[in-house]
């Protein structure tokens, strides 16, 4: 029986002694990746190795073990890094970032799953480090993050650092903040998402991070290779010494960027207004290069263009009647407004299809962690907004509405407008949702809603509808696409039924259907590289005249409706020659199909346009292609730096533009017409040459610019005397192609700190128009050059704001700018048997000078942080002074007398009242 036992043990020891052998490791791995990895220690081992391929691709093995057990292998390899292990028995799991745990809890059973303490079985590893599958939240600066596979030491070379910039609060992106490295004196911005890219050497780094009303902020990192760290921001309090306006006091300096102002929702609420409500557009006037033709009119010229030569853009959807209340109003509501960006020179190569600017307005995406809203409530309008996650952080949303109840102040008015009414509403919803750490989605979307009549039965109504969806893509650290495809409308109509036998509805619309795909690359630290696609399909309904009620006689009259596609391709690089010379470049090459079915009028060659001269026309089938232009658009830019506080720019643009304005007053009426290039009418080209100085003063709490431009116009339409636009079937013989020119410069002063903050800007702003080839049509004034409807050679505004204490402040607005041109009867004469008006020249006078000054004043609630209601009160007076600047100029005939007259929209004093709630 003894030796039975002995035999036994003998095996058994023989058997632990075997499996002791197999389970030690002798081999030597030289960069080895996952599969050899682990295809030696099974063939030496009766392990199992199970892991995601793909997960595991980045995995290199460099270690030499002698007879090792494969747990202590497997600790040593993965020492440091963010892989882990776990041994079930024979069979290991090998995994990133995350950790297999191979037992059930004891506590398991019917009340579900409990997580398990770590029990000797379970292998893990300290997982505190990252690499480029993992986000780094950094939140606070007395912490050294580690970024990417940590190892013994840093590596030499660079890396790639990347993330986003977010509110702490709200979660909300941080747009146009920068990050900067002061030891390299190398930085970047936040795109509109809050995204950054940063190429660095690997090893220690501060990041210093400004951000538009945020506090400033430094982060320590520990960079070992390619990796993501988000950065979450607090905003910053006012307090009495500094009020922060600009996202980084060099910026002005330091960037490429010319003509290219931005303001964050903060700082146009600063601003007084008529009726008290913070108005975007508003805020754009006060800018240099940037005036208005009326008051009562939010569309705007900017460095001698036109109106119609402004790109507006609402979350990249393109609106065209940004106005309310016949102009009183901006069509964005200030409430979910982020901030803006006003590009005048330096025009990005992914915007086009204007010549003169790009406003771009972007709205908020919503609280990302808490249901919060507000309410504001006027004298003639209130608002609501409302905002919040919806599913845990991964989705926001964001809701805002504005209407009017202006009828009471009509009736104020002089008799002649008593009977009139107005209304308007507007409603914008946007979502944002966070598929994963490389996919977003984002819908914005936008209604508004016109209604107004003027002391008869006439009524005028207009509408936006607008409706985009982005999706956002990081390919890598480097590399990060935006798909954009969307629709817009914009439409008004005109009724009369004051007469059932000839009441009308005239009816125009204008509809576009968009796609582009945006890309941006960050090949190394010198360079920025921008490219993509655009294309908009176009179809325009140029009007309709329909008769209203059975009863109506009118014979209906409907201008044939035009289609055309307009694509682009463009590529752009910034490129950091040294770090105090930089260059951008870029090209856009635009093409552009004007497509059937349409008839093109045919006339003589080398005679003007005119219905005499109307030779036939050609039809042509639905899709065909009747007409073509393209070519490339020229972007370059250059900045050098002659230290911290002060840099010379110069810059050149070209850019086409196919779509046209057609209006028979100066400033943007709801009923202006639009009309796209088609073989009689040509599109616009504009060139741009523009220098800028930029000196910041006083630890750079005062920033200066002087900026000069000349332009060249080519193919701007202008209207021949007793040009009909409405309901034209041949809308070529009234117009006529001019050449123009346009130069000025520009003076810019702000204060970003201090009580007293603000900005005060000089304009001396020229734009000529000329008309000389008889082959064309009737000169005007013999060929000359003459001043355009919208020129005003001088302008100057001052915006100031003065903080008394934490609730209290006041603001004071004050505007100057010379009158615009008007044509003007000089004389009567008799010609065949009845009286004519002798006209002076075009544009040879003009209107008076204009003037106003507005103030408010404003009180905060009490600032707690835990209540649940924070409250503010505005109130002021739009024209203090209440002077009558004259809007427009018209003649009567009394008593055998012509009598000029001005027409005033604000001829009193305003005094207007808001009170603002949040919650």
């Amino acid at each position: 029986m003894k030796k039975f036992y002995l035999i036994m043990l003998f095996f058994i020891f023989k058997n632990a002694a075997a499996s002791a052998q197999v389970a030690v490791v002798t081999a030597k791995f030289d960069n080895a990746g996952v599969k050899q990895f682990t295809t030696e220690i099974e063939r030496q081992t009766a392990y199992k190795f199970f892991y995601d391929p793909i997960q595991m691709d980045s995995l290199r093995v460099t270690f030499t073990a002698n007879a090792l057990p494969v747990d202590s292998v497997l600790k040593t390899v993965f020492k440091n890094t963010s892989y882990n292990f776990a041994i079930d028995g024979k069979r290991v799991f090998l995994t990133k970032g995350k950790i297999i745990i191979t037992q059930l809890a004891k506590s398991y059973g019917a009340a579900g799953f409990k997580q398990p303490a770590q029990s000797a079985n379970i292998s893990t590893l300290n997982n505190s480090m990252t690499d480029g599958g993992k986000t780094v939240v950094a939140t606070t600066a007395n912490k050294t993050y580690d970024i990417g596979l940590k190892t013994n030491e840093f590596k030499t070379g660079n890396a790639v650092l990347a993330g986003y910039l977010r509110d702490v609060k709200s979660g909300e992106a941080i747009v146009g903040a920068s990050i900067y490295v002061p030891e390299l004196k190398a930085g970047v911005a936040s795109d509109q998402f809050g995204y950054y890219s940063f190429t660095l050497p690997r090893g220690m780094h501060t990041l210093v991070i400004k951000g538009i009303g945020m506090k400033d902020a430094r982060r320590q990192i520990a960079l070992y290779s390619d990796g993501k760290l988000d950065i979450d921001l607090q905003e910053q309090v006012t307090t009495l010494k500094e009020v922060k306006i600009s996202s980084e006091r060099v910026a002005n300096v330091r960037s490429t960027e010319l003509g290219v102002n931005r303001l964050d929702i903060s700082s146009i609420k600063q601003v007084p207004t008529a009726f008290g409500e913070s108005d975007v557009l508003r805020v754009v006037l006060t800018l240099p290069g940037v005036q208005s033709v009326g008051e009562a009119t939010t569309g705007f010229n900017v460095r001698g263009g036109a109106a119609d030569q402004n790109l507006i853009l609402l979350n990249d959807m393109t609106i065209y009647n940004p106005s309310h209340f016949f102009g009183f109003f901006s069509a964005f509501d200030p409430d979910i407004v982020k901030d803006i960006e006003l590009y005048k020179s330096s025009i990005p190569e992914k915007y086009g299809g204007r010549l003169s600017s790009v406003l771009d307005v972007t709205d908020r995406e919503g609280n990302k962690k808490k249901f919060e809203g507000s309410a504001g409530i006027g004298l003639i309008t209130s608002r609501i907004n409302l905002e919040g996650p919806i599913d845990s952080g991964r989705t926001s949303f964001i809701f805002g509405a504005r209407t009017t109840y202006a009828n009471w102040l009509l009736s104020t008015l002089p008799r002649d407008y008593r009977n009139s009414r107005v209304s308007f509403y507007d409603v914008s919803f946007n979502l944002s949702h966070k598929i994963d750490a490389k996919n977003d989605l984002y819908l914005t979307s936008y209604l508004s809603h016109d209604n107004f009549k003027l002391n008869s039965d006439t009524a005028y109504g207009y509408n936006n509808k607008n409706i985009a969806l982005k999706w956002k893509h990081n390919y890598n650290n480097k590399l990060y696409s935006v798909l954009t495809t969307g629709y817009d409308r914009y439409d008004y109509n005109v009724k009369s039924d004051v007469n059932p036998v000839n009441a009308y509805n005239l009816n125009f619309n204008i509809n576009q259907s968009n796609f582009k795909a945006d890309f941006t690359y960050y090949p190394n630290p010198k360079h920025t590289v921008g490219f993509g696609l655009s294309s908009i399909y176009y179809k325009l309904n140029p009007g309709s005249n329909q008769p209203l009620g059975s009863a109506s006689l009118l014979t209906p009259d409907v201008v044939p409706p035009e289609q055309a596609l307009e694509s682009a391709l463009y590529l752009g690089d910034k490129y950091d020659i040294t770090p105090n010379f930089t260059i951008n470049a870029g090209v856009r090459y635009s093409l552009y199909n004007f497509l059937g079915p349409y008839t093109v009028n045919n006339y003589a060659p080398n005679l003007p346009k005119e219905t005499v001269n109307l030779l036939n026309s050609t039809t042509y089938g639905s899709g065909k292609v009747i007409n073509t232009y393209h070519g490339p658009e020229v972007r370059l830019s250059a900045r050098y730096a002659f230290g911290d506080n002060f840099s010379v720019k110069a810059g050149y643009n070209t850019l086409r533009q196919y779509i046209h304005l057609l209006s028979n007053t100066t400033a943007i009426s709801p009923t202006d017409v639009y009309q796209l290039s088609d073989p009689n009418i040509k599109p616009q080209f504009g060139q741009q040459l523009s220098l800028g100085l930029y000196k910041n003063l006083e630890n750079n709490t005062i920033e200066t610019s002087v900026e000069v431009y000349y332009k060249k116009l080519t193919d701007y339409l202008d209207y021949k005397s007793g040009a009909v636009l409405v309901l034209n079937h041949h809308i070529e013989t009234d117009v006529l192609p001019t050449q123009g020119k346009a130069y000025g410069v520009e003076f810019f002063v702000k204060k970003t700190a201090g009580k007293l903050n603000g900005w005060l800007s000089y304009t001396y702003s020229r734009t000529f128009l000329r008309q000389d080839d008889p082959s064309l049509g009737t000169l005007i004034n013999g060929g000359a050059y003459y001043p355009a409807n919208f020129d005003k050679p001088h302008a100057v505004n001052f915006t100031g704001n003065y903080r008394f204490k934490h609730r209290y402040s006041m603001s004071l607005n004050a505007t100057y700018s010379t009158g615009r041109p008007i044509t003007l009867p000089i004389s009567r004469f008799y010609y065949d048997g009845g009286q004519r008006i002798l006209y002076s020249d075009r544009n040879q006078y003009r209107i008076p000078d204009y003037f106003r000054t507005d103030l408010s004043f404003n009180i905060d609630g009490n600032h707690k942080v835990h209540q649940r209601f924070h409250n503010s009160w505005s109130f002021g007076v739009y024209n203090l002074t209440g002077r009558k600047n004259a809007y427009s100029t018209y003649f009567l005939q009394e008593n055998g007398v012509v009598n000029a007259y001005k027409l005033s929209i604000f001829a009193n004093p305003i005094p207007f009242i808001n009170f603002n709630i949040k919650f």
